[in-house]
């Protein structure tokens, strides 16, 4: 009897593979793998009890709200997310069309519906429009040093900045119309903030900028929600695949573990759990976000990270974009309004005014998004990084209802503007496993640092091979801070382990390492059953 079990079980025979981080990334890496029959035994370990990670939607307002990724960014046949999302049904007619696809936008914020001032009152269309021109102009520069020998500045927004008081030589206005123009370039440098995850364009690197890849297509937004792809992705793959609450504490890696339930047979690498569990592997896969592997950086791994790979992941840049949703009962603005600017008179790009946070948070406000409506709700999205952003989250509800009900007054020029009647918010620096939003290439680095984080351990080739791999958004040169780089870096991870045991079955040499794995008795997929 126990002879028959044995040999039933052999077609199933192949490595213990865990993947860390329960994100698309991850997501994306344990779908492909489940596919092919060499991993059978594959678990994803989720630090929270949820999956998805920084792909977050939430039942508010009478809706669904985006608290994370927001939009499909370059919806057309080159961007996974939207092939995907496409085969699964979950876009919109318009976003599915051939013209949605073809629409370049250079990866530019279109232009604002309606432009208020903190004095009170609209600014001239006119005005905004002429100010995002130069701005957007001097951001595509931006991306013409990729190849330069040297460049003019160290970061993109040393750059702007040096071209706008060039500009300004050839400005001919009276000086208030000079410091509203300013004002407004202020705003798009604090949109621009927002797209690049960073507390400043002074932190993002000039030379290696242009390596972002811009995708065609309108970007566009999921009705029914952005979390509906990780969900589809999730339902596909075998129901004991996911483990939830099950936060990693150290990954020991280039070992020789053993257990109890395989005697005989060793593993490189144990995955220690922060509840005590520990599980044997032959491959990790780690999806985690960069700013959880900043702060665990000299615990999470045993041994430490070769130093180069550890000095990368000090280096790459990793900031905070939050979103504030806030409800009303009634609009305040057009029935066509998409998009809310706020423009603040006494700011200017060119000055690096510090007043204190507490005073001045709501100045990094970039402005609104109008949500679609969700029957009685009228809801506006607010964006705002960086520090001011981090300082946000340390507020009550209470207190940033209170700040954005006088931010509004203020523009709109109406003293009495009823409140909004309900806040909601994402604290993604808060967040213990993600601490931030979104990856970026900063000042001292560049795509070669993204490149060395996604190599594989052990980098010299000894010992057992493809020990502990990285996904995730900030691993992919081109792609990083989106959901198609997250995505494309977990089935990059996969395809490469798949590579592996595919040679391998093809070469099988009895008692070699990783060709005479025995099958791993237990539950489905081979796990002991602590795991389940």
């Amino acid at each position: 009897m126990q002879s028959s079990d044995r040999q039933a079980e052999a077609p199933g025979r192949g490595p213990r593979v865990l993947v860390v981080g329960g994100g698309i990334a991850g997501l994306g890496a344990a779908q492909r793998l489940c596919c092919h029959p060499a991993f059978p035994h594959l678990r994803v370990l989720e630090a929270t009890a949820r999956a998805g990670g920084r792909i977050r939607s939430e039942r508010s307002f009478g809706g669904v709200v985006e608290v994370g990724a927001h939009w499909i960014h370059g919806p057309s046949q080159g961007n996974p997310v939207f092939q995907l999302a496409a085969k699964y049904g979950l876009l919109g007619e318009k976003a599915l069309s051939e013209e949605n696809q073809l629409i370049e936008t250079g990866g530019h914020v279109g232009l604002p519906s309606v432009s208020y001032a903190s004095s009170g009152g609209s600014v001239s269309p006119e005005l905004v429009a002429e100010m995002a021109r130069l701005f957007y102009s001097l951001i595509d520069q931006t991306r013409e040093f990729l190849h330069a020998a040297e460049t003019p500045a160290p970061s993109v927004g040393e750059y702007l900045k040096k071209e706008i008081r060039q500009h300004m030589a050839g400005w001919t206005e009276e000086e208030e119309t000079k410091r509203l123009k300013l004002a407004i370039l202020n705003n798009l440098f604090n949109v621009e903030c927002c797209v690049s995850g960073t507390h400043s364009m002074d932190l993002v690197a000039l030379a290696p900028f242009g390596e972002y890849t811009v995708l065609p297509g309108l970007d566009c937004t999921f009705p029914g929600g952005y979390q509906g792809l990780t969900d589809r992705i999730m339902a596909s793959l075998p129901k004991d695949v996911m483990v939830f609450n099950k936060p990693v504490k150290t990954i020991h890696w280039d070992g020789c573990f053993e257990e109890a339930s395989a005697p005989g047979e060793t593993f490189p690498v144990l995955v220690e759990c922060e509840d005590g569990g520990c599980f044997p592997a032959h491959h990790v896969v780690v999806t985690v976000p960069l700013g959880f592997l900043k702060e665990r950086l000299d615990t999470f791994f045993e041994p430490p990270l070769p130093t180069e790979k550890a000095e990368a992941i000090r280096k790459i840049g990793f900031g905070t974009n939050n979103k504030i949703f806030l409800e009303f009962e009634e609009p305040f603005w057009q029935p066509d309004c998409q998009h809310i600017q706020v423009v603040w008179r006494d700011t200017s790009p060119l000055e690096d005014a510090a007043p204190k946070l507490q005073d001045a948070w709501f100045k990094k406000l970039v402005g609104f998004w109008v949500l679609p409506s969700f029957g009685a709700s009228q809801v506006l999205c607010g964006f705002i990084a960086g520090l001011e952003s981090e300082f946000m989250e340390t507020l009550s509800d209470e207190d940033v209802l209170l700040s954005l009900t006088q931010v509004l007054r203020r523009v709109t020029g109406n003293p009495r503007l009823p409140a909004p009647r309900s806040v909601l918010r994402s604290r993604w620096h808060s967040a213990p496993y993600t601490r931030g939003s979104y990856s970026y290439v900063a000042v001292g680095s560049s795509g070669d640092d993204l490149d060395l984080l996604a190599q594989p351990l052990p980098a010299d080739g000894r010992g057992a091979q493809l020990q502990v791999l990285f996904a995730g958004e900030a691993t992919h040169r081109t792609f990083y801070s989106t959901t198609h780089g997250a995505l494309l870096s977990g089935w990059r991870e996969a395809d490469r382990l798949i590579a592996l045991w595919d040679s391998q079955a093809q070469r099988p040499e009895p008692g070699s390492e990783l060709g005479s794995a025995p099958p791993v008795p237990g539950s489905r997929g081979g796990w002991p059953h602590p795991f389940l």
